[in-house]
């Protein structure tokens, strides 16, 4: 068989697969459209968004995958399938972070994919009012930062909200430098969100020193007044250049090469068990010997992983603190429960921030 005899065969071959990829997406999508007539008729039309059961089929669809398609090529297909079919009950709408351009909108399309309503907002404060009044169905907010810790304006609002913490998102986070300029030295001044200036101190000690940093809301305000001004350079993304017609004009400036930031989903309902959860706390103490330690011995005692544990002021008075809890499991899971049971007697305030399932991907 000839090379041209060849190609024309494995290209009928595809051809046929593409077909049948089309009928089984569709086959699929009516299967979708029935569990949601079956979730209307007993009442739960309300909850069409299912975190755990998302998490359940990546989950599946990433165990034993052989390629030669990757992971992460399999889950960015896979969240459209999901997104679209979800799409045929109802339009999700989510409430984040803005601009456009923002790395929280990066995160918010890694998780649920292109086929979505969104609804970019100037504060953190604003995601949680407009999921509270029912403007969107889910949040999306940043939490922490593998380089520079928590943002602690997203866990302030926890003490206030009653809104429940129902999915994690995990994002790489690479920053560049852009700008209208012919070059670094035509730099006066850099603008970006204070913690992405952070993740780039050296890289601009190094580079540009002595050039004013200014912190603005966001990354992608940065560089939509640099956009505006020439001789400002912002610290955002790649897709920021693009939005906004700036240059790259260098790649990948962060001090830590596997900088990271850690996004939540807030939403009204509760997510349900996946098999891989996390669980979130806030708790308050009397300021008494030994208090911390009595409260956190039950996790050891119901051999539950604590992942994270971080205070902030509580604004009840001078030196009174929140501590925010981090652990692996599910509030329905018996050793999780049991500590939290254990807990409850020992400390002052608790509050159950929501289950959850683990990042996929």
């Amino acid at each position: 068989m000839s090379e041209a005899e060849q190609l024309a065969d494995f290209r009928a071959r595809i051809d046929s697969l593409d077909l049948k990829l089309r009928d089984l997406l569709n086959e699929r999508a009516r299967m979708a459209q029935e569990v949601g007539r079956i979730k209307a008729a007993s009442g739960e039309a309300s909850c069409f968004y299912r975190p755990a059961r998302e998490a359940q089929v990546l989950r599946a669809v990433l165990a034993g995958n052989p390629g030669p398609l990757g992971d992460e090529a399999l889950l960015r297909i896979y969240r459209e399938v999901i997104a679209s079919c979800l799409a045929l009950e109802k339009s999700l709408r989510v409430a984040y972070l803005g601009p456009e351009g923002t790395y929280t909108q990066a995160a918010v399309f890694k998780h649920f994919g292109q086929g979505i309503m969104t609804t970019p907002l100037g504060a953190v404060d604003e995601v949680f009012r407009e999921v509270e009044a029912g403007g969107a169905d889910c949040g999306v907010v940043p939490v922490e930062n593998s380089t520079e810790g928590v943002v602690t304006h997203t866990l302030d609002m926890f003490a206030r909200s009653g809104l429940q913490i129902c999915a994690e998102i995990i994002l790489p986070v690479h920053h560049c430098l852009l700008g209208r300029v012919s070059g670094l030295e035509a730099i006066t001044e850099v603008l970006g969100h204070g913690q992405a200036l952070a993740q780039c101190r050296e890289w601009l000690d190094r580079h540009l020193p002595g050039v004013l940093r200014r912190a603005v809301a966001s990354n992608a305000e940065g560089a939509r007044q640099a956009a505006a001004t020439p001789g400002i350079g912002a610290v955002a993304s790649h897709q920021s250049a693009g939005l906004y017609g700036l240059d790259i004009l260098a790649e990948n400036i962060e001090d830590e090469p596997d900088n990271t930031t850690r996004f939540l989903v807030i939403a009204r309902e509760h997510a349900e068990v996946s098999g891989r959860d996390k669980t979130s706390l806030m708790v308050a103490v009397d300021n008494r010997p030994g208090a911390l330690f009595r409260l956190l011995e039950p996790f050891h005692q119901h051999g539950v992983s604590l992942t994270r544990i971080e205070s902030r002021p509580s604004r009840r008075g001078p030196w009174d603190y929140n501590f925010f809890l981090d652990m692996e499991g599910h509030v329905q899971d018996p050793p999780v429960a049991a500590a939290l049971a254990a807990m409850a007697g020992r400390a002052a305030w608790l509050k159950n921030l929501g289950s959850y399932p683990m990042a996929v991907g």
